[in-house]
């Protein structure tokens, strides 16, 4: 007897996707009970989210539509920026499709156009969120911020290299822009072309050649300033400047690869002990030679504390940024700048040289002590960690523009980073 079954004879079990069949089954029956979604939902509880409250104008004695919990899109766009999610579009349809998300929702509807205003329309108080995670680990020792380490990656704009253009350029585009959008608008006023028309599609017609007038002129401001900050480097250079006319804040910066592109230049200073982010900041400068103490005052504004110790690379050890550091109670601890230039020369290069002030001359002398200068060496697996799972987290690219709206996103995900690593030291002490 033949006992090899083939396709046609052999009993198995195939799928029936068009049986009807009731489910009793709730969302939270649906989500595994170790679902890094219960998590975010728990710290985001635990968060103060009043300010947040306090732009809602509904209530239960007042008319109008029901607003969103501030704490479902908090939530909504924590776990987003954990699962890599950087666009309001791709977050709308996950909260039509993915149970995490569904479950964070309970049955309440939010758009993309809420998705995306709410992600970046809070800059500071997503940052006070951040120093209230970071304070109650500092009260309690967690987080010594003895000693911090900061470094700064550069993120793609979302404007395009072509987008970069001369101030003759920049004035015809805004003349017509003016001129678009003033044409635009007596037909508006026309009561028959009102009705005729599509309200909707015109108003967002206007909507869009307003804001394309609105970015060029602030493309012009952008690049009166830039060109006479140019100007004052190198004389002649103010006239080769260049300003986006889609992301004015953006610039051209020298990327990792080695090219040039339009970016950002996101600052993460990191608690050495903890891995903890405690300062976040967005510029558009190129280099990092200023950075280091704006971050320090914010630190001790924001918690407090003066760190003992900064661990940065030799960008960053500036003499005047060296010097305001040390003179405000932080010792740095980095690599000496053109140290083998002047070994070439025959000179010490931790020995003070002619120009230095008494601070710079201190932190030469520093980092010639071997201790130091094991201490540098851990600065990589401090300050590039949070950089490094930022960017897996697709921290490539921005989305959205101008300086407000990205520093807003790289608030997210310093917050994304921080619940890891804080559930992670909860966990330790407990």
């Amino acid at each position: 007897m033949n006992t090899e079954n083939i396709s046609r004879t052999a009993r198995v079990n195939r799928p029936q996707r068009t049986q009807i069949e009731m489910q009793l089954l709730s969302l939270d029956q649906m989500l595994p009970t170790d679902h890094r979604a219960r998590s975010v939902w728990m710290f985001v509880n635990s968060l103060d989210l009043e300010p947040f409250y306090r732009d809602i104008e509904v209530t239960d004695n007042s008319p109008g539509r029901t607003a969103i919990a501030p704490e479902i899109l908090v939530a909504l766009w924590l776990l987003a920026t954990l699962d890599g999610i950087g666009s309001a579009r791709e977050l709308d349809r996950r909260c039509e499709t993915d149970i995490p998300y569904l479950w964070i929702l309970g049955s309440v509807l939010v758009n993309y156009h809420t998705l995306s205003d709410f992600r970046v329309q809070h800059g500071a108080r997503l940052e006070q969120l951040l120093v209230d995670t970071v304070a109650a680990f500092v009260d309690r020792g967690i987080v010594p911020l003895e000693t911090i380490a900061q470094d700064g990656m550069r993120v793609r704009a979302s404007a395009g290299s072509s987008s970069f253009r001369r101030k003759p350029t920049l004035d015809k585009l805004q003349q017509a822009a003016q001129e678009h959008v003033d044409r635009l608008k007596k037909e508006t006023d026309s009561e028959a072309d009102r009705l005729a028309g599509d309200a909707r599609r015109k108003a967002a017609t206007e909507r869009a050649a307003r804001e394309r007038q609105e970015r060029l002129a602030e493309a012009l401001r952008q690049h009166e300033k830039l060109s006479e900050q140019r100007e004052r480097r190198k004389k002649g250079d103010g006239e080769t400047t260049r300003v986006s006319t889609t992301d004015p804040d953006s610039r051209k910066m020298k990327m990792a690869n080695g090219g040039y592109d339009p970016a950002y230049n996101v600052q993460f200073a990191t608690d050495a002990d903890s891995r903890v982010i405690v300062g976040v900041d967005v510029t558009n400068g190129g280099t990092d030679g200023g950075e280091l103490p704006p971050m320090l005052d914010k630190i001790r504004e924001q918690f407090g504390k003066t760190p003992q110790q900064a661990l940065v690379d030799s960008a960053y050890a500036t003499q005047e940024s060296v010097t305001a550091a040390e003179f405000g109670g932080t010792k740095v601890v980095s690599s000496v700048p053109r140290a083998e230039q002047l070994q070439q020369h025959g000179k010490d290069p931790h020995a003070k040289q002619r120009r230095d002030t008494d601070e710079y001359a201190v932190f030469r002398a520093r980092m010639a002590d071997p201790e130091y200068q094991k201490l540098y060496k851990s600065r990589p697996s401090i300050a590039e960690f949070p950089n490094a799972d930022c960017r897996n987290r697709n921290l490539r690219q921005f989305r959205v523009r101008g300086l407000v709206k990205v520093k807003a996103v790289a608030l997210w995900h310093a917050l994304a980073f921080n619940f890891l690593r804080l559930t992670h030291l909860k966990e330790l002490v407990t």
